[in-house]
């Protein structure tokens, strides 16, 4: 999502630029892409870790299978946990500011024109717009947590959304290495290539929510995912060596 302020000239006179602003909250495509990419490193360290131990590839394959389901469960279970928990503390705050504005509204009131004040507006004008805007109490409401707390109870965060795509991200990064397998590779190799391909891929695309560019942020997770994947590896190796 991104902002645009459109160039023209009013009829005043004044100028107003153009230009456009990053979604720098990151909407769904930071935790999307990033849940993709944890499953895709997790898992494809884990299968290479294996494949480092010599095993048989109908092994290889169930392990990543059941790390995708693994992994893939864990994160719906702990951002719907986390969600929750966060959607539920916000829901007591909020009791909390409706039950002050129900008991004390004249002191809410003045707390609500002094904070504006203390941005610049002149006292009178301050009280007569926390005035006008605690009118009607669900607005009251509103201003009040945006103002005090930081929040909008309008756009709460659904914990079972979060679980759903926590989950849905997390398995398609954790299918790709497992894809080569399940279509008949008997090799690491294929599935190498596939999940550096999704590293190179998930980090390019992080790149919008980002100042880098698209290919400096694919190598770098490139390097990282490779990395991890590479350490794992040679520990397989060398638990294999040393229980075989």
């Amino acid at each position: 999502m991104t902002t645009t302020v459109e160039n023209e000239t009013g009829s005043a006179g004044y100028h107003v630029s153009h230009h456009t602003h990053r979604d720098v909250n990151g909407g769904w495509l930071r935790p999307a892409v990033f849940g993709a990419m944890d499953g895709l490193v997790s898992n494809f360290a884990l299968m290479t870790g294996v494949a480092g131990g010599d095993v048989a590839t109908k092994t290889i394959i169930i392990t990543g299978l059941a790390g995708l389901a693994a992994g893939a469960f864990s994160m719906a279970a702990g951002e719907y946990t986390s969600v929750a928990s966060q959607r539920d503390l916000v829901q007591a705050e909020l009791d909390i500011e409706r039950r002050e504005l129900r008991r004390n509204p004249h002191d809410e009131l003045r707390e609500l024109a002094k904070l504006y004040e203390s941005r610049g507006v002149e006292p009178e004008l301050a009280a007569e717009v926390a005035r006008q805007l605690s009118t009607d109490p669900e607005q009251a409401l509103e201003i009040h947590a945006r103002e005090e707390l930081g929040i909008d109870p309008t756009d709460l965060p659904s914990p079972l959304v979060a679980a759903v795509s926590s989950f849905g991200s997390f398995a398609v990064g954790a299918l790709l290495p497992v894809l080569p397998y399940l279509l008949g590779a008997t090799r690491l190799w294929p599935a190498l290539i596939l999940a550096l391909l999704g590293l190179f891929a998930c980090g390019a695309v992080v790149a919008r929510v980002t100042a880098r560019s698209w290919w400096f942020s694919g190598l770098r997770q490139l390097v990282l995912g490779g990395a991890a994947a590479g350490i794992t590896f040679l520990l397989g190796t060398l638990f294999g060596t040393a229980v075989g």
